[in-house]
């Protein structure tokens, strides 16, 4: 499978998330979240109506930085699963990216996001 470079580890400070553009020839961007070891990414895209989640660059996370809320109607997802726990998309899903980390830069199927 074809990969793309999203970023570097470093680049993406635990409890901090972060969007990236869509790739060539598409039309939704990612996300990813850091917490600790652990990163998600996710595409950037309500399941309610299917806008961009963040209001302002990289403004993905509940204040205390606990939840992935969407900035249209306070949706919240849980940040390792992407699923719904409040708003009008309950117990829908964000669309989840498969992740590999090789010496320290994060990658992502070069079609995430198409």
């Amino acid at each position: 499978m074809s990969r793309r470079t999203l970023c570097r580890l470093d680049d993406l400070p635990d409890g901090a998330a972060k969007g990236f553009g869509p790739p060539t020839g598409g039309f939704t961007g990612l996300f990813a979240v850091r917490q600790g070891s652990d990163v998600f990414v996710y595409v950037n895209s309500c399941p309610h109506i299917g806008v961009p989640l963040d209001w302002a660059p990289d403004r993905f996370l509940t204040a205390d930085g606990s939840r992935i809320v969407c900035s249209t109607h306070g949706a919240e997802f849980g940040i390792a699963d992407g699923v719904c726990v409040r708003g009008p998309c309950l117990g829908d899903g964000l669309e989840k990216v498969m992740i590999e980390i090789k010496d320290g830069v994060i990658l992502v199927p070069e079609d995430a996001g198409l």
